[in-house]
């Protein structure tokens, strides 16, 4: 049986969200310090139904990593 590798690509409204104390922000000046650029210590949570699909490939999948020699079939 032969197999597929499909792919989105996808835009999405997310909402990043971390508790942190006080030491971690300088609310004098307005400054969120090491939080300013969200990052892997922030939950992510998708916005309901704001995805949009801008464009999806498909392709045979198998185990190897040469990538060149593969047939890829897209719908852009």
């Amino acid at each position: 049986m032969t197999k597929y590798l499909v792919k989105h690509w996808v835009t999405a409204d997310f909402i990043a969200e971390k508790v942190v104390d006080e030491t971690e922000l300088d609310q004098t000046k307005n400054d969120l310090k090491y939080n300013t650029i969200p990052n892997g210590s922030f939950s992510f949570v998708m916005v309901k139904d704001s995805e949009k699909v801008l464009r999806t490939t498909y392709e045979k999948y198998d185990e190897k990593l040469n990538f060149d020699s593969k047939n890829r079939i897209s719908d852009k």
